[in-house]
């Protein structure tokens, strides 16, 4: 069993490997192609006059800056896309994250009117009680106006 399960192994890698050969082959192939036609053309600009090799250098320039010129355009259009599409999802995320914060502003001032109706329960309770009066920072205008009333 361990040596089949080592053949197997074997065999798997040695697969890979002439898959892996075979694509480094043919990418040689394709680079001696690109590579003779380069050379041809190399030949032939060189049997052309002083003129006509300035010409087909500037002809060869163009082509190459607009071929370049077209994949920097669609690598925009692909940018300002996933850009579009990141700037929704923050809305959402953004809405999301207020709509939590007004449901959390909502619930703790529930509690503390809650809590006052018992602080105010248990005061009235305890008549003899004085001392501090503890309360919330941003409760300190309602409590100054039911003071005053």
């Amino acid at each position: 069993p361990f040596l089949r399960l080592l053949e197997a192994q074997l065999q798997d890698q040695r697969r890979e490997h002439e898959e892996e050969v075979e694509a480094l082959q043919s990418q040689v192939d394709a680079l001696k192609e690109e590579m003779e036609k380069q050379q041809e053309a190399f030949l032939q600009t060189l049997q052309l006059s002083p003129e006509a090799q300035v010409e087909f250098g500037l002809q060869q320039e163009i082509t190459r800056l607009t071929n370049e010129n077209l994949d920097l355009k669609e690598l925009l259009e692909k940018l300002e896309k996933n850009e579009k599409k990141l700037k929704k999802q923050l809305k959402i995320y953004m809405k999301k994250d207020q709509d939590v914060g007004a449901f959390q502003t909502v619930v703790p001032a529930e509690r503390r009117q809650h809590e006052r109706h018992m602080q105010a329960a248990v005061q009235r309770k305890e008549k003899e009680f004085q001392g501090m009066l503890e309360y919330y920072k941003e409760d300190e205008p309602l409590l100054i106006q039911n003071l005053i009333t």
